[in-house]
Protein backbone atom coordinates (compact mmCIF):
# COMPACT_ATOMS: atom_id res chain seq x y z
CA UNK A 1 0.00 0.00 0.00
CA UNK A 2 1.36 3.39 -0.98
CA UNK A 3 1.55 5.82 1.92
CA UNK A 4 1.76 9.56 1.36
CA UNK A 5 1.09 12.66 3.40
CA UNK A 6 -1.32 15.42 2.43
CA UNK A 7 -0.56 19.10 2.16
CA UNK A 8 -3.02 21.74 3.32
CA UNK A 9 -4.66 21.83 -0.13
CA UNK A 10 -5.19 18.08 -0.09
CA UNK A 11 -2.51 17.15 -2.62
CA UNK A 12 -0.97 13.75 -2.00
CA UNK A 13 2.70 14.27 -1.23
CA UNK A 14 5.51 11.73 -1.33
CA UNK A 15 8.60 11.39 0.83
CA UNK A 16 12.03 12.83 0.07
CA UNK A 17 14.94 10.67 1.27
CA UNK A 18 18.59 11.54 0.73
CA UNK A 19 21.70 9.38 1.01
CA UNK A 20 25.00 10.76 2.22
CA UNK A 21 28.46 9.47 3.08
CA UNK A 22 32.08 9.49 2.04
CA UNK A 23 33.63 7.98 -1.06
CA UNK A 24 32.93 4.26 -1.44
CA UNK A 25 30.18 4.18 1.20
CA UNK A 26 27.85 2.28 -1.12
CA UNK A 27 25.15 4.91 -1.64
CA UNK A 28 24.25 3.83 -5.18
CA UNK A 29 23.89 0.19 -4.19
CA UNK A 30 21.71 0.99 -1.19
CA UNK A 31 19.51 3.42 -3.12
CA UNK A 32 18.87 0.67 -5.67
CA UNK A 33 17.97 -1.79 -2.90
CA UNK A 34 15.61 0.67 -1.22
CA UNK A 35 13.95 1.54 -4.53
CA UNK A 36 13.25 -2.15 -5.12
CA UNK A 37 11.82 -2.49 -1.60
CA UNK A 38 9.52 0.51 -2.00
CA UNK A 39 8.31 -0.49 -5.46
CA UNK A 40 7.46 -3.94 -4.14
CA UNK A 41 5.26 -2.18 -1.55
CA UNK A 42 3.44 -0.28 -4.30
CA UNK A 43 5.20 3.07 -4.12
CA UNK A 44 6.11 5.21 -7.10
CA UNK A 45 9.86 5.85 -6.85
CA UNK A 46 12.24 8.32 -8.46
CA UNK A 47 15.99 7.66 -8.11
CA UNK A 48 18.19 10.67 -8.79
CA UNK A 49 21.59 12.12 -7.89
CA UNK A 50 23.62 15.24 -7.22
CA UNK A 51 25.30 16.99 -8.77
CA UNK A 52 23.00 16.15 -11.66
CA UNK A 53 19.48 14.81 -12.00
CA UNK A 54 18.30 17.40 -14.55
CA UNK A 55 19.80 18.49 -17.89
CA UNK A 56 21.21 21.74 -16.52
CA UNK A 57 22.58 20.09 -13.40
CA UNK A 58 24.19 17.26 -15.38
CA UNK A 59 26.13 19.84 -17.41
CA UNK A 60 27.41 21.39 -14.18
CA UNK A 61 28.26 17.91 -12.83
CA UNK A 62 30.78 17.38 -15.62
CA UNK A 63 32.45 20.71 -14.90
CA UNK A 64 32.74 19.97 -11.17
CA UNK A 65 33.82 16.33 -11.20
CA UNK A 66 36.31 16.80 -14.04
CA UNK A 67 38.17 19.27 -11.86
CA UNK A 68 37.67 22.12 -14.33
CA UNK A 69 36.29 24.38 -11.60
CA UNK A 70 38.83 23.43 -8.92
CA UNK A 71 41.21 26.27 -9.79
CA UNK A 72 38.47 28.81 -9.05
CA UNK A 73 38.33 27.71 -5.40
CA UNK A 74 35.68 26.25 -3.07
CA UNK A 75 33.44 29.34 -3.13
CA UNK A 76 32.94 29.05 -6.89
CA UNK A 77 32.36 25.31 -6.53
CA UNK A 78 29.73 25.97 -3.85
CA UNK A 79 27.95 28.39 -6.17
CA UNK A 80 28.06 25.87 -9.01
CA UNK A 81 26.65 23.16 -6.74
CA UNK A 82 23.95 25.58 -5.64
CA UNK A 83 22.98 26.40 -9.22
CA UNK A 84 22.87 22.72 -10.15
CA UNK A 85 20.81 21.91 -7.04
CA UNK A 86 18.27 24.63 -7.72
CA UNK A 87 17.75 23.36 -11.28
CA UNK A 88 17.38 19.80 -9.97
CA UNK A 89 14.91 20.85 -7.27
CA UNK A 90 12.70 22.99 -9.49
CA UNK A 91 12.83 20.91 -12.66
CA UNK A 92 12.56 17.43 -11.15
CA UNK A 93 12.31 16.76 -7.43
CA UNK A 94 9.72 19.21 -6.12
CA UNK A 95 7.12 18.17 -8.67
CA UNK A 96 7.82 14.49 -8.03
CA UNK A 97 7.37 14.83 -4.26
CA UNK A 98 4.26 16.97 -4.67
CA UNK A 99 2.60 14.37 -6.89
CA UNK A 100 3.14 11.46 -4.50
CA UNK A 101 6.48 10.00 -5.60
CA UNK A 102 9.08 8.63 -3.20
CA UNK A 103 12.23 10.55 -4.20
CA UNK A 104 15.59 8.95 -3.38
CA UNK A 105 18.55 11.24 -4.00
CA UNK A 106 22.25 10.31 -3.97
CA UNK A 107 23.74 13.35 -2.14
CA UNK A 108 22.06 16.67 -1.34
CA UNK A 109 22.62 19.60 1.04
CA UNK A 110 24.81 17.71 3.51
CA UNK A 111 27.40 16.99 0.84
CA UNK A 112 27.77 20.72 0.25
CA UNK A 113 27.90 21.38 3.99
CA UNK A 114 30.71 18.83 4.33
CA UNK A 115 32.71 19.07 1.09
CA UNK A 116 32.60 22.84 0.51
CA UNK A 117 31.63 24.09 3.96
CA UNK A 118 33.87 22.04 6.27
CA UNK A 119 36.78 20.81 4.17
CA UNK A 120 36.49 23.80 1.81
CA UNK A 121 36.61 26.06 4.87
CA UNK A 122 33.88 28.35 3.56
CA UNK A 123 32.05 30.87 5.70
CA UNK A 124 28.98 29.22 7.32
CA UNK A 125 26.88 32.28 6.53
CA UNK A 126 27.71 31.98 2.83
CA UNK A 127 26.90 28.27 2.85
CA UNK A 128 23.53 28.85 4.54
CA UNK A 129 22.64 31.56 2.02
CA UNK A 130 23.50 29.35 -0.96
CA UNK A 131 21.59 26.43 0.55
CA UNK A 132 18.44 28.48 1.18
CA UNK A 133 18.44 29.84 -2.37
CA UNK A 134 19.15 26.45 -3.92
CA UNK A 135 16.51 24.32 -2.17
CA UNK A 136 13.78 26.94 -1.57
CA UNK A 137 12.35 24.94 1.34
CA UNK A 138 12.68 21.41 -0.04
CA UNK A 139 14.25 19.64 2.96
CA UNK A 140 14.60 15.85 3.15
CA UNK A 141 12.15 13.90 5.28
CA UNK A 142 15.02 11.56 6.13
CA UNK A 143 18.75 11.49 5.42
CA UNK A 144 20.58 8.17 5.53
CA UNK A 145 24.26 8.69 6.38
CA UNK A 146 26.28 5.63 5.42
CA UNK A 147 29.26 5.60 7.76
CA UNK A 148 32.54 3.73 7.48
CA UNK A 149 36.25 4.45 7.98
CA UNK A 150 37.72 6.70 5.30
CA UNK A 151 40.42 4.15 4.48
CA UNK A 152 37.82 1.45 3.80
CA UNK A 153 35.76 3.77 1.63
CA UNK A 154 38.69 4.77 -0.54
CA UNK A 155 39.73 1.12 -0.97
CA UNK A 156 36.22 0.31 -2.16
CA UNK A 157 36.15 3.32 -4.48
CA UNK A 158 39.47 2.30 -6.04
CA UNK A 159 38.33 -1.32 -6.50
CA UNK A 160 35.03 -0.22 -8.03
CA UNK A 161 36.61 2.29 -10.38
CA UNK A 162 39.01 -0.11 -12.04
CA UNK A 163 40.42 1.55 -15.14
CA UNK A 164 38.30 4.67 -14.72
CA UNK A 165 39.94 7.91 -13.66
CA UNK A 166 39.31 9.06 -10.09
CA UNK A 167 37.15 12.16 -9.81
CA UNK A 168 38.61 15.22 -8.17
CA UNK A 169 37.18 14.43 -4.71
CA UNK A 170 38.49 10.85 -4.61
CA UNK A 171 42.03 12.17 -5.26
CA UNK A 172 42.17 14.19 -2.05
CA UNK A 173 44.21 13.24 1.03
CA UNK A 174 43.14 10.64 3.59
CA UNK A 175 43.12 13.36 6.24
CA UNK A 176 40.52 15.27 4.20
CA UNK A 177 38.34 12.16 3.91
CA UNK A 178 38.60 11.54 7.66
CA UNK A 179 37.55 15.12 8.33
CA UNK A 180 34.51 14.64 6.09
CA UNK A 181 33.48 11.54 7.98
CA UNK A 182 33.65 13.46 11.24
CA UNK A 183 31.62 16.29 9.69
CA UNK A 184 28.85 13.92 8.61
CA UNK A 185 28.66 12.46 12.10
CA UNK A 186 28.50 15.97 13.56
CA UNK A 187 25.56 16.83 11.29
CA UNK A 188 23.78 13.65 12.38
CA UNK A 189 24.34 14.51 16.04
CA UNK A 190 22.95 18.01 15.48
CA UNK A 191 19.89 16.84 13.50
CA UNK A 192 18.97 13.39 14.88
CA UNK A 193 15.32 13.53 13.78
CA UNK A 194 16.28 13.89 10.12
CA UNK A 195 19.62 12.09 9.97
CA UNK A 196 20.04 8.36 10.57
CA UNK A 197 23.55 6.94 10.73
CA UNK A 198 23.84 3.43 9.29
CA UNK A 199 27.08 1.46 9.58
CA UNK A 200 28.28 0.72 6.04
CA UNK A 201 31.10 -1.60 7.11
CA UNK A 202 28.85 -4.68 6.86
CA UNK A 203 27.21 -6.86 4.22
CA UNK A 204 25.06 -5.19 1.57
CA UNK A 205 22.08 -7.24 2.75
CA UNK A 206 22.35 -6.18 6.40
CA UNK A 207 22.70 -2.51 5.48
CA UNK A 208 19.72 -2.70 3.11
CA UNK A 209 17.56 -4.35 5.77
CA UNK A 210 18.34 -1.60 8.30
CA UNK A 211 17.57 1.15 5.78
CA UNK A 212 14.30 -0.49 4.71
CA UNK A 213 13.27 -0.72 8.36
CA UNK A 214 14.01 2.98 8.96
CA UNK A 215 12.01 4.04 5.91
CA UNK A 216 9.11 1.71 6.74
CA UNK A 217 8.98 3.28 10.21
CA UNK A 218 8.87 6.74 8.64
CA UNK A 219 6.05 5.69 6.32
CA UNK A 220 4.08 4.18 9.20
CA UNK A 221 4.57 7.29 11.31
CA UNK A 222 3.30 9.51 8.49
CA UNK A 223 0.30 7.23 7.95
CA UNK A 224 -0.64 7.48 11.62
CA UNK A 225 -0.36 11.27 11.53
CA UNK A 226 -2.50 11.46 8.38
CA UNK A 227 -5.16 9.24 9.97
CA UNK A 228 -5.13 11.34 13.11
CA UNK A 229 -5.52 14.60 11.16
CA UNK A 230 -8.29 13.12 9.03
CA UNK A 231 -10.16 11.99 12.14
CA UNK A 232 -9.75 15.38 13.81
CA UNK A 233 -11.12 17.16 10.73
CA UNK A 234 -14.38 15.19 10.78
Amino acid sequence: MTLHRKTADGVQQGLFITFEGGEGAGKSTQITRLAEHLRAAGDDVLVTREPGGSPGAEAVRHVILSGAAESFGPAMEALLFGAARNDHVEQVMRQAVNTGTMVLCDRYIDSSRVYQGVTGDLDPGLMRAIERAAINGLMPDMTIILDLPAETGLQRANARRGAETADRFEKETIETHRKRRDAYLAIAAAEPRRCKVVSADRSVEDIAADIANLVDQLKASRAIKMKSKTGAAK
